[in-house]
């Protein structure tokens, strides 16, 4: 589980929003707007992107944090220049290097939690992952958890579809190579499901969270197209059902994106080559109204 010390401590499942909904960056005056803009469209915490070193000011970070009253989890994604699911020791130690910086950061403003693609580079590979490879990752987050236990960190590991990793495309591979982890002795690990990814690659969304099991422990909330909540193919019945039948207890977090935020360099990166939303708290206040009436209908013992 996921400790929080504000407004989500008081929830069973917390409602988080991306940060990157509001901003493309992490500057003082980025970093206001997305957490005031987060806390009046209703949400319980913010996902803040990894910042750059030169972005850091996590004292600031915190006292807006405790201003809003939100709680915040920190996430990142692996790319080719630090990928662990590799046999190239120098390139490995690169990606491992900036998943204990995330967990240092995580601790710095009080976030329990460091998710998203840590297992592997979200990249198209052009071949399947090896056994070499696949031990280097479980050896590399062995050890990262191993730093973030006795920080209160939690590392999650959101499997993405087979144009962004060659290594984890479904829950039930994710389950499996969490309890690899186990076997190391890596407890404070969680699996990270969203929707979007589920979209492409598993048999249904409700299946997926049978697959992820014990383990699931966060989501992201996301369109088939990642565009605004309810306007897509996503089966959000299956997905909520699913979620109150195995008793889920976490964050659900909305993840949109749109070109009229976001930087070019990521909107490359994940091919946003249209925008379905212009207006980021527009977007931000209707997932939330979206979520909670999903909440209501379908699992109203999580609200």
């Amino acid at each position: 589980m996921i400790a929080f010390s504000r407004r989500a401590a008081q929830l069973d499942t917390p409602l988080g929003v991306h940060a990157g909904t509001f901003v493309n960056t992490w500057t003082p005056e980025a970093s206001r707007f997305a957490i005031e803009g987060a806390a009046a469209s209703g949400y319980d915490l913010i996902e803040i992107p990894l910042p750059g070193a030169d972005q850091r000011d996590g004292s600031a970070t915190v006292a807006l944090l405790d201003e809003a009253g939100l709680d915040a989890v920190v996430s990142l994604a692996l790319d080719p220049s630090t990928d662990i699911n590799t046999d190239d020791a120098e390139l490995s130690a690169r990606g491992e290097r900036k998943l204990l910086d995330a967990v240092d950061f995580a601790a710095s403003i009080g976030a329990g939690y460091v998710g998203g693609v840590t297992f592997s580079a979200m990249t198209k590979y052009s071949h399947p992952a090896s056994a070499a490879s696949r031990e280097n990752s479980l050896s590399v987050l062995t050890r990262v958890a191993q730093h973030a236990g006795p920080l209160g960190v939690v590392v999650g590991l959101e499997y993405v579809n087979r144009y962004e990793s060659n290594l984890l495309n479904t829950a039930a591979q994710t389950a499996e190579f969490i309890r690899a982890l186990n076997d190391r002795g890596a407890e404070n690990l969680l699996l990270h499901i969203d929707t979007y990814h589920a979209n492409n690659e598993e048999v249904s969304q409700a299946a997926a969270v049978r697959d992820a099991g014990p383990h699931l422990g966060y989501l992201h909330i996301a369109e088939n197209h990642r565009g605004l909540l309810g306007t897509g193919s996503i089966d959000w019945a299956g997905l909520f059902g699913a979620l109150a039948a195995a008793d889920y207890r976490g964050p659900l977090t909305f993840e949109s994106f749109s070109g009229a935020v976001v930087s070019p360099e990521t909107r490359d990166d994940i091919g946003l080559w249209r925008s379905l939303w212009h207006d980021p708290v527009e977007a931000a206040g209707h997932a939330n109204s979206f979520l909670r009436a999903q909440l209501a209908i379908h699992s109203p013992q999580l609200t």
